[in-house]
């Protein structure tokens, strides 16, 4: 970017955050200045609706009987409730203009914040083409994407070894990917979900030969996140004539290779149940009272970078920091190359933890939110669930989480999607310093150690 290019840029930022304090104030203005405290009603109001649906979702996830079906009103009633309050109170004018300001605000400040992201892996290396690529491939991966998209054939047109497993047999695709490279193979790729995806990968660190993404799973987030084609996962195998190599990093737990994710607690215990993958959600709401309050779901102790998270019910660690604290995982990570894990610990008991955990989000004490280079997970049992990229598992403690940056090589095509600019966390500090006009410094970015 040139010189007048990077002073537009600044002013831009500078006017985004002035505009996002003013419409702050504003909105509180609305809220304190309503015509007989109509403003204050509105504010209490819809706290209590959150505080309330979130008490609801907590009966619905933790209890059975009557009392989930009490949550399940709740959760539709308290923002019915609401709405209706505002409405025959002659409110929702009011209501309607904070929120349409607090919105403004959060775009603007998250206009003001937001800033050019590299790629995943950085820059990619002009390389040439592999001569003897192997491409393993599951054809119910997907719903059928193999067969679908013809991604066996176009592969085997630009002259690669095509592997398809067997989906009615457990195949050990790591040993199938060794065998590949022991006969020659200068490229290992997979047409699968993202755990196989993660077993043949470390095969390719092992051995250092070059890794082909394409995106044939589910969900595909390590493809999403690398910036691939999840529409058309034919146009991955554009890498084997017209590729670039990026490098990325590699998580590890217990030895073992995973791309994005690896879930110990409550999550890891409902994926453990065979009926999972056909039921989720029935199962979830099966096993999860039995989890949260029977004393099935025993709790996780975990040290991340010496600092201790005890007593966590479920614990997510990630291949890189994903942009938002999401227990789940859900979203994108903004890099895949900045060798760190990100850490999400989750604990909350009863209604009331429900409750605060819904009003202050990643504030809140049930909500640990951490990177690390390294993490051990202990329990008072002998062995944990774990769910590595969605895969189950059962591990023996102490179980221990660590990246290798940078291990692994990634061939991807030159022309792909790429990936979209990624809000970093809202920093209402560093909003107040752009708006001042003040210098951001690399500290008022740094999102690690304590970033609760």
């Amino acid at each position: 970017m040139t010189v007048n290019g990077t002073r537009d840029a600044a002013g831009v930022a500078r006017w985004s955050a002035r505009i996002a304090l003013l419409a702050a104030a504003a909105a509180v203005a609305v809220l304190l200045l309503g015509l007989g405290g109509g403003g204050l009603l509105v504010l209490l109001s819809g706290l209590a609706g959150l505080v309330v649906t979130a008490v609801g979702a907590w009966w619905v996830l933790a209890h059975r009987g009557p009392l989930r079906l009490c949550g399940s009103m709740l959760m539709g009633a308290a923002p019915a409730g609401v709405l209706v309050l505002f409405v025959r109170s002659g409110l929702w004018s009011t209501a309607l203009m904070a929120l349409a300001l607090w919105s403004v605000s959060l775009a603007c400040a998250r206009a003001a914040v937001r800033k050019p992201l590299p790629p995943a892996g950085g820059r990619g290396r002009a390389v040439a083409p592999p001569r003897q690529p192997v491409l393993l491939m599951n054809p119910a991966s997907g719903g059928g994407k193999v067969e679908r998209f013809g991604l066996a054939a176009r592969a085997e047109k630009l002259g690669a070894r095509v592997i398809l497993l067997d989906p009615s047999a457990r195949a050990d695709v790591a040993a199938i990917a060794r065998e590949a490279v022991a006969e020659g193979a200068d490229l290992l790729g997979v047409a699968g979900g993202d755990g196989t995806q993660a077993l043949v990968a470390g095969v390719a660190v092992e051995h250092d030969v070059p890794f082909l993404v394409i995106s044939a799973g589910t969900r595909n987030h390590f493809a999403m996140d690398l910036g691939l084609d999840r529409t058309d996962p034919s146009r991955c195998l554009d890498a084997l004539t017209d590729g670039e190599e990026l490098r990325v990093d590699l998580g590890t737990v217990a030895g073992r290779a995973f791309v994005n994710t690896v879930s110990f607690g409550v999550y890891a215990q409902v994926v453990q149940h065979p009926e999972y993958r056909d039921a989720k959600a029935g199962t979830a709401l099966e096993v999860m009272p039995d989890l949260l309050l029977g004393g099935a779901g025993d709790r996780l102790d975990a040290v991340v970078d010496g600092t201790p998270l005890p007593a966590q019910q479920a614990l997510l660690v990630s291949n890189n920091p994903y942009a938002t604290a999401d227990p789940l995982g859900a979203g994108r990570r903004p890099r895949l190359d900045g060798g760190r894990l990100g850490v999400i610990g989750v604990r909350v008991d009863g209604a009331a933890g429900a409750a605060e955990l819904a009003v202050r989000g990643s504030l809140s004490d049930g909500l640990n939110v951490l990177t690390a280079h390294r993490v051990e997970v202990t329990a008072t049992t002998p062995t944990v669930a774990v769910a590595v990229d969605g895969e189950a598992l059962t591990l023996t403690v102490p179980v221990t989480c660590a990246v290798r940056p940078g291990a692994l090589r990634v061939l991807v095509p030159r022309d792909r999607p790429g990936v979209p600019p990624v809000a970093p966390p809202l920093d209402w500090r560093r909003v107040l310093t752009l708006a001042l006009g003040r210098p951001v410094t690399d500290g008022d970015d740094r999102h690690d150690g304590d970033d609760r």
